[in-house]
């Protein structure tokens, strides 16, 4: 860990109204003037989730830094309040300007610009995994296998392999898992037809057409950079969704709290994969993590088929960093503890700025 005290912008974005957090149960103690449920016991009251930023906040100030919040709102005004910020670095955790998704690269690149230190993948990486049948190019010239895909953009076909049903249909440049739900896997040309047009009205978006890989979905989070280091494996379990539901990690599994696919699914270690597979899914991840030119931290997403073959699907540069996610519960797997993880992130973005 590092031993420079650093004053660190902890930067993240908004525009309209920020969201208001999922809140979640938890039983607090019920204090004198406390209001108790039956036989005496505390009542379960809702109470906030702190966001990702206030626990790296939290992990900076253990860290012995002077971190502070910093916002991009979508003004020029947020922009240049950025460039005279005094930070020594920023903890980027912005991925959009103005509600728009395509321009956490343009964020990355004016910090570039303006010679402001930032942690994370630069403009280039955010650019290869945002636009995935870009990223899918590059992982077949990296023979690195990812499943054959068509993308289409209102009659435009830009680039096609000969694919068979059944299929999944998505948007080329969304992330967490916007555009993919239930109704994203096709088993006919009229399936087809019906969700590329949806794509294509709801996000004017070109559509990636990919063939539906069956299997387990296995997820690596990777520090680092010249040896990048790839932490334990973590499982998105998905066997116990309805009979006939698509094994899809759609917008409902991950974050919708209220439907029975959140509740029926849950992340974990994948502590049960052979020795083979899991030496092929590391590599697999530190190979897309180096192709997509990562830096700091990502996670690559893939499945594992009957037949052991792996498939990269996605690949995140900006995972969420939460303590309850999947990147921290396979650092806190590897030994790390959050504050630690959040240390070693800015020592690596604080090296490369010194070098």
């Amino acid at each position: 860990m590092g031993t420079t005290k650093l004053k660190i912008a902890v930067l993240y974005d908004i525009w309209d109204e920020e969201p208001t957090p999922v809140p979640e149960l938890e039983e607090v103690k019920a204090g004198k003037n406390g209001k108790n449920g039956k036989n005496g016991k505390p009542k379960k009251q809702k109470k906030k989730l702190k966001e990702d930023r206030e626990e790296i906040f939290e992990a900076l100030e253990k860290l012995g830094h002077e971190p502070f919040y910093q916002v991009l709102d979508g003004t020029k005004q947020s922009l240049f309040s950025l460039s005279r910020c005094g930070a020594n670095l920023v903890f980027n955790l912005t991925e959009s300007y103005a509600g728009d998704d395509t321009m956490d690269m343009s964020i990355a690149a004016y910090m570039d610009l303006i010679h402001v230190p930032y942690t994370g993948t630069g403009p280039r990486g955010l650019f290869l995994g945002q636009d995935k049948s870009v990223a899918k190019k590059l992982f077949q010239f990296h023979g690195i296998r990812t499943p054959f895909f068509a993308t289409s953009y209102k009659g435009m076909l830009d680039h096609s392999h000969d694919i068979s049903f059944p299929l999944i249909v998505k948007p080329t440049s969304e992330d967490g898992s916007i555009g993919i739900d239930g109704d994203s896997v096709v088993d006919s040309v009229k399936e087809l037809m019906e969700r590329i047009h949806y794509i294509h009205e709801e996000f004017d978006s070109p559509a990636l057409i990919e063939e539906y890989i069956d299997g387990r979905e296995i997820y690596a989070a990777v520090l680092g950079n010249s040896i990048p280091d790839v932490l334990p494996l973590i499982e998105l379990d998905l066997s116990k969704l309805p009979k006939g539901t698509p094994r899809v990690a759609g917008q409902d599994v991950k974050f919708d709290r209220e439907t029975e696919a959140y509740k029926l699914t849950k992340s974990a270690l994948a502590e049960d994969l052979d020795e083979e597979i899991t030496e092929k899914v590391t590599e697999t991840a530190r190979l897309a993590f180096s192709a997509l030119k990562f830096r700091d931290y990502g996670r690559i997403d893939m499945r594992v088929n009957k037949k052991k073959e792996v498939y990269v699907i996605e690949a995140n540069p900006n995972p969420w960093l939460a303590s309850s996610q999947e990147f921290a519960m396979a650092a806190k797997k590897s030994g790390r503890n959050y504050t630690q993880l959040i240390g070693e992130i800015v020592d690596m973005a604080w090296s490369r700025a010194q070098s």
